[in-house]
C-alpha cells in the first residue's frame, strides 16, 4: 500500500474472474487515460478478454480508498503467432534489425493511470509490481511516439529501444518498442 497526499493506493493481484468481473470499469480507465473516443471500450473487450486466456497473463490493478480502479497494468508472456509478436517482427526484419529481442520476453501490454491520478508514481509502482519475479529475461511493450509522461516513466525504468516509428497495422500513428532486461532492479 502506498500513501500519498490525501490519497491511499492498494496494488492488487486480480485473478482472470475478478478482472473479467472489472472489465467495464478497466476499459473506461483505459480510453480516459488514452484520450480515446468512447467507442473504443466496445472494440478492446473481446481482445482484452482473450488476453486473459494467454500464458503467463498477470495484472496488477491501483485502487483507491473506496475500491476505485485508478490504474492498471497487465500482460503476458510474448510468443511467435501472436499479433503484437509478429507486427514487432515484421519491423525488426523491414529495417534489417535483429529479432533476438522477441526470443523470450513477457509483453507488457497495457499500462494506465487515471489522468487525475497521474504523476503521483502510480505507474511505476504498477510496472515494478507486474515485473517483478517474472521468469522471461526481458520485458518489451509499445508506447506512441513523443514526450509523455509514459515515455519519462520508460526511460527512468531503463527502457531502451528497440524499434522506433513504427506503424502498427490500423493505428496511425508512429510507436516505439521499448525493451530492458529483467529483473528491474
Amino acid at each position: 500500500m502506498t500513501t500519498m497526499p490525501s490519497r491511499t493506493v492498494r496494488y492488487v493481484e486480480l485473478t482472470p474472474a475478478e478482472f473479467r468481473q472489472r472489465l467495464p470499469e478497466s476499459l473506461d480507465l483505459y480510453v480516459q487515460a488514452m484520450r480515446y473516443p468512447p467507442g473504443t471500450a466496445e472494440q478492446r473487450a473481446p481482445m482484452w478478454l482473450a488476453h486473459m486466456l494467454r500464458e503467463g497473463w498477470r495484472n496488477v490493478t491501483a485502487l483507491d480508498a473506496e475500491g476505485t480502479m485508478i490504474g492498471l497494468a497487465y500482460g503476458y508472456r510474448g510468443r511467435p503467432g501472436q499479433w503484437w509478436h509478429e507486427q514487432v517482427r515484421a519491423g525488426l526484419m523491414a529495417r534489417g534489425e535483429p529479432t533476438d529481442p522477441l526470443d523470450d520476453y513477457f509483453e507488457l501490454t497495457e499500462l494506465h493511470v487515471r489522468p487525475d491520478s497521474q504523476g503521483s508514481g502510480i505507474g511505476e509502482e504498477l510496472a515494478r509490481t507486474l515485473l517483478a519475479d517474472q521468469r522471461q529475461p526481458r520485458v518489451l511493450l509499445s508506447t506512441p511516439e513523443g514526450p509523455s509522461r509514459a515515455w519519462r516513466l520508460y526511460r527512468r525504468l531503463g527502457f531502451t529501444d528497440v524499434l522506433r516509428h513504427y506503424r502498427f497495422a490500423g493505428d496511425p500513428r508512429p510507436f516505439a518498442v521499448l525493451g530492458r532486461s529483467l529483473p528491474l532492479d
